[in-house]
């Protein structure tokens, strides 16, 4: 870890320290971005991404690739996945194991493999080979998303995907359930909009919670026939749900699709409860609030107007609010989140959640500018360590996106 005191400001806590993790000229080196779940639950160990930008980066590139940071080892680097197309890690719950896939796919064609590596990179096997079309249907999964998402009892794992054939335009993308102990994938959503799905699962350890996923529908997205996105939403924009992860009980989540209220496209459940934040953004008042809620019943694309719907804003005690990308510790008590203006560096910011449903965030903390060019390539988006002791953040403030880690705050 290369110390960053320069990164420090009048503004920043006495105590905050800037460490840069990543320092190769010849790589950019960002962190996952901070939906992923890519840290140990003691908070000593996480995944760092090379050759990447803040979205994913080339898989095909030769030199990109993942590895472990182990914090209590001055933030060493050791490789964990170098195979040509590794692509969307999941650590285990327990963290033993590190999940990814290895996309050798084609709209229509190629095969998708699942492997499982011990994370000190022993014992490396494969999990599920998919070469065909998915069980009991005509699709083919392709462009795997870069992200995947792990079950709170580690025993399944979710990703989307594109299900066209590289000829039909207007083809869908689904989420596929993988069955970590049966080594069984299922399609259990498909459909034209969900070109941009985030897939989160819950957190809680309770049975019924840990089999609900998080989900974004991008309505008004065009897709080619190749599933390149050619515009991400229209009209009244995304709307965010909650599926059980065999593909029953779809839900609502309270938020925009008013004409005024939008969803900006980044949501994260809250530790370990039910309740999930996502970021709005609207005409009048102009502002980018942080949105607490509950899931409802399916009552149509309706949004903020969803019947039974349970919303509270985290962001109301502030004069300003101009948040974009955010995260929360893993017991649902600490809060960091970049804000405006993210013309001149944007700014990082912590604070500590009220009470679930009620509460306000408060105690806020100004921490740094982190000097990013803000732009879609380098987003900040900052997560938390699970404990809630450290931040991390992306910048290319050298001129190279690189990862950075902040702590004393």
């Amino acid at each position: 870890m290369k110390p960053r005191p320069d990164l420090v400001d009048a503004e920043s806590p006495k105590a905050l320290e800037v460490f840069q993790l990543t320092t190769e000229p010849d790589a950019s080196g960002a962190h996952l971005y901070m939906e992923a779940q890519i840290f140990t639950m003691d908070s000593k160990r996480f995944l760092l991404h090379r050759s990447a930008t803040a979205h994913g980066g080339n898989r095909r590139d030769p030199g990109h690739r993942y590895y472990v940071c182990d914090l209590e080892d001055g933030g060493s680097l050791a490789p964990i996945i170098e195979e040509l197309g590794g692509v969307a890690l999941s650590v285990s719950p327990d963290g033993r194991f590190v999940y990814y896939f290895i996309d050798e796919t084609s709209p229509g064609n190629g095969r998708l493999i699942l492997r499982r590596v011990n994370i000190d990179g022993a014992d490396r096997r494969t999990v599920l080979v998919v070469d065909g079309p998915l069980p009991g249907t005509a699709f083919r999964p392709s462009r795997l998303y870069p992200i995947s998402t792990i079950s709170s009892d580690g025993r399944r794992l979710a990703i989307s995907a594109f299900l066209g054939d590289g000829h039909a335009e207007g083809s869908p993308f689904g989420l596929l359930v993988i069955d970590l102990e049966r080594a069984a994938v299922r399609l259990v959503l498909h459909g034209p909009t969900w070109c941009n799905m985030h897939s989160q699962y819950c957190r809680s350890t309770d049975a019924g919670a840990s089999r609900d996923v998080l989900i974004q529908e991008n309505h008004g997205c065009v897709v080619d026939a190749l599933g390149s996105i050619k515009t991400l939403t229209a009209g009244e924009g995304a709307d965010i749900h909650v599926i059980r992860d065999d593909g029953t009980n779809l839900r609502n989540m309270p938020w925009g699709r008013d004409g005024n209220e939008f969803c900006q496209g980044h949501q994260c459940w809250r530790g370990r409860t039910d309740w999930a934040i996502t970021s709005t953004s609207t005409r009048a008042p102009r502002g980018a609030f942080l949105i607490e809620g509950r899931a409802a019943p399916h009552a149509g694309h309706v949004g903020l107007k969803t019947p039974g719907g349970i919303r509270n804003d985290l962001t109301r005690d502030l004069k300003e609010a101009r948040f974009s990308h955010f995260a929360g510790d893993g017991a649902g008590r600490r809060f960091i989140s970049d804000a405006g203006p993210f013309d001149k560096g944007g700014r990082i910011f912590a604070a500590e959640f009220g009470e679930a449903g009620q509460g306000a965030l408060r105690d806020w903390k100004y921490l740094l500018n982190p000097r990013s060019t803000c732009k879609k390539e380098s987003h900040i988006h900052p997560f938390l360590s699970p404990d809630g002791s450290m931040g991390f953040f992306d910048s290319d403030e050298s001129g190279i996106l690189h990862a950075y880690m902040v702590r004393g705050f």
